[in-house]
Formats: C-alpha cells, sequence, structure tokens
C-alpha cells in the first residue's frame, strides 16, 4: 500500500484585468463583470465531483491563485470558503493564501477576506521600477504595491508574500538590486524572487525585448541572494525565500510530492490512492466551457516507470534533503528501481547520500535537467523486487 501524503486544495480564478505579456498562465482578460457568484457555484460543484477522489483525507493547506483572486468580491470569497469548509474538512490550523494585484487591493475588500479565512496573500509587486512596470503590463504602481504590503503588515496576517522579479527587459543589476532593496525594506516574511523568462504562446515570445545576458543574471543573482541572505532570509526552494518558520506551507507539499486537489479553470490535481494508484487530473481551461458544466477535462494515472521522475523533479526543487523512505512511501518503487541512476548521479557530482537522505549538490543544481534525466525509467526494466513495502 501507499503511503498517503498531506492533501492540498488549489482554486483557480482565471480572470485578470488585462493580460501580462510575459504571463503564460491560464488568465483571461475580463470582459464586463466578474460573474462572482455563478462562479462560486461552478467552484463548488466542481469540488463536489472530485470528492469521492479524497475520501475521508483532510485538506492541510489551501491556495487561491490565478488570473487575479482579489478580483472576487469578499461576499463570494466567503460563499466560496465556507462552501469548502462544508464538504471536506479543512484543518483548524491550515494556510489559506490568496494571491493578490496590488491594483486590485482595497482595504474593505481584504478585511472582508480575512473574515473569510484567508490568513496569508500573495502579492504580486514584480518591479518597483514604473518603467519596467509598463514593460511588464502591469496596473499598478510602486506606491500601490508598497501601501497593499503596509496593509497586509496592519491585518496581522499570519504571513505574507511578496512576488518580485528579475532579469527584465534592459535591467541593469542596480535597477535588481533596487527593487530587491525596496521589497526587503517593506518586511514580507515570504519574498519570491523570480527571473523572467520567454514563455511560448505569450506576447513577450512573438515580440522578444532584449534581456540582461547570462553574466548579467549570474551577478544579479549571485549579488540579490546575498542581499536576501543578509536581510535574514533563507532560499529554500529555487526562486523563494523567508524569514525562519515562514515557508509556504502549500508549496512545500507540492515539491515534497504531497497530493493536492484541483478545481476551477485550468487547475491541476494530483491524488494518491492506498491501493498503490496515482491520478493526475487537468480541469477545462477556458470559462466558457468551464461555465457549462464541462469541468474534468482530462486525467491519466501516473505508472510507475513515471513515479522516479516525476518524485526527483518536485524534490530537486528544494534546497532540503530528500528523505529516502519518501521514495519508497509516495512511490511504490524500492530503491533498486533507481540504484544504477542513483551511482551515476552520485559519481558525477550531482548528490550526495546518508543513510537518510538524498542532498543535491551545487554541481546537481548547475545541471539539473542532466540529473533528472537520470530518472526517466524504462518500466521494461521493473520487476517485481523493484516494488518497496509501500507497493499493493
Amino acid at each position: 500500500m501507499l503511503k498517503l501524503p498531506p492533501l492540498s486544495l488549489y482554486i483557480h480564478i482565471p480572470w485578470c484585468v488585462q493580460k501580462c505579456p510575459y504571463c503564460d498562465f491560464n488568465s483571461h482578460a475580463l470582459k464586463g463583470e466578474v460573474p462572482h457568484q455563478e462562479y462560486v457555484d461552478h467552484l463548488l460543484a466542481d469540488l463536489n465531483a472530485d470528492l469521492p477522489l479524497a475520501g475521508d483525507r483532510e485538506i492541510s493547506t489551501l491556495f487561491i491563485g490565478g488570473g487575479t483572486p482579489s478580483l472576487l468580491s469578499a461576499e463570494a470569497m466567503q460563499a466560496l470558503l465556507d462552501g469548502v469548509r462544508s464538504r471536506i474538512r479543512v484543518a483548524d490550523d491550515a494556510e489559506i493564501t490568496m494571491e493578490a494585484n496590488p491594483g486590485t487591493v482595497e482595504a474593505d475588500r481584504f478585511s472582508g477576506y480575512q473574515h473569510a479565512g484567508v490568513n496569508r496573500i500573495s502579492i504580486g509587486v514584480q518591479s518597483f521600477n514604473a518603467e519596467k512596470l509598463i514593460r511588464l503590463g502591469r496596473i499598478h504602481g510602486a506606491e500601490e504595491a508598497k501601501r497593499s504590503a503596509h496593509l497586509a503588515t496592519g491585518l496581522g496576517l499570519s504571513s505574507f508574500n511578496l512576488d518580485l522579479m528579475h532579469g527584465l527587459p534592459d535591467q541593469s543589476l542596480e535597477d535588481a538590486l533596487d527593487d530587491l532593496r525596496q521589497a526587503i525594506a517593506l518586511n514580507p516574511p515570504h519574498l519570491s524572487w523570480y527571473q523572467l523568462t520567454i514563455e511560448p504562446n505569450t506576447l513577450f515570445s512573438s515580440r522578444p525585448p532584449v534581456l540582461p545576458d547570462d553574466d548579467a543574471l549570474w551577478d544579479i543573482f549571485e549579488q540579490g541572494h546575498q542581499l536576501l541572505s543578509d536581510a535574514g532570509y533563507q532560499q529554500y526552494e529555487t526562486s523563494a525565500y523567508a524569514k525562519r518558520g515562514y515557508q509556504c506551507q502549500h508549496n512545500l507539499n507540492y515539491w515534497r510530492f504531497g497530493d493536492y486537489l484541483g478545481i476551477g479553470c485550468g487547475a491541476h490535481g494530483k491524488l494518491t490512492f492506498s491501493d498503490g494508484r496515482m491520478l493526475r487530473t487537468a480541469k477545462t481551461k477556458h470559462p466558457r466551457g468551464f461555465m457549462r458544466g464541462k469541468y474534468r477535462d482530462k486525467q491519466h494515472e501516473v505508472v510507475l516507470a513515471d513515479r522516479p521522475f516525476e518524485f526527483f523533479m518536485n524534490r530537486f526543487r528544494l534546497l532540503e534533503a530528500a528523505p529516502r523512505a519518501d521514495f519508497v512511501n509516495y512511490t511504490g518503487l524500492a530503491e533498486s528501481a533507481i540504484r544504477p541512476q542513483l551511482e551515476e548521479a552520485l559519481m558525477k557530482g550531482y548528490l550526495k547520500e546518508t543513510p537518510e537522505y538524498w542532498q543535491i549538490t551545487e554541481q546537481g543544481k548547475l545541471f539539473l535537467n542532466a540529473l533528472l534525466e537520470l530518472f526517466l525509467v524504462n518500466e521494461a526494466l521493473l520487476n517485481k523486487s523493484d516494488f518497496g513495502s509501500a507497493a499493493p
């Protein structure tokens, strides 16, 4: 039998005021009014359809992402979270995060979100530079971003996050560090610091801007990382920094190969079953189709051969060591299934191994794709001896 990992819930709100040129998320420029209650009704119907996958398990974390969830009214958020809690057990101490755009932040509305149960917000700042914000298609200015952070501090939330990007069009080292300094001055418990990448099917993909070269990007990362470390932030994931004790528990569950239900337009889910099955789901992406009641678009079982790659693709985003027991418990395979690949990774200096853990090295981080490719296992090579104590 597989060990069941913690279960999270992701809820997707698909609308934005306008689509940013770098964004490849499932977001749609708003035309007209947000259908607040109608969409909440569909979200709860979608959850109803997924409840058999969860059994009697409890939700440990909940994340409302988008799009721009702060376009949803406080009343609709209350109805949504009340509806979730009436359908599935949510832990008393569950981390409940909502993404917000500074351009849609209002004090009264945020107090309403908090009353509904939101105890952590993630504010999409991206930059404090007016020119860069225009290039990124953002609808807010630096002062609105700062006001949002002060509001989050004043609400007494358990935590809040600022999203910041670097490697922006024509961005200098000093521009990038100035953004970081302004973010640090706001004293967020958590700071996500992403490098801008050009993704397919975005406006930036069809009209690529001039981005800093690799040497400039390395200087930005190296000096920015030092700034964050000196300010008391610890890097715990590729793009995530937090003060001690303020890591995002929802994202940690993703990277530790935990389970999650995904409801709403384009949301993805991963569910483990004690009989050894593992299922991935994807919901209908476009609001029109989703709001006609066609919720689940695709689903597939994760076969044994795919589980090593999926496990390590997640675990190696984290800087923390990966417990060897988790591989057996959460994939249903014995270590013998991947021992040759592990030996190659150890020989190349990508990993260190102790009796309890695997730890990715600096070399492994630099050659992460090569490390992960080692775990693309051929199913024909698996045999019954590869099934660990977690197998059915």
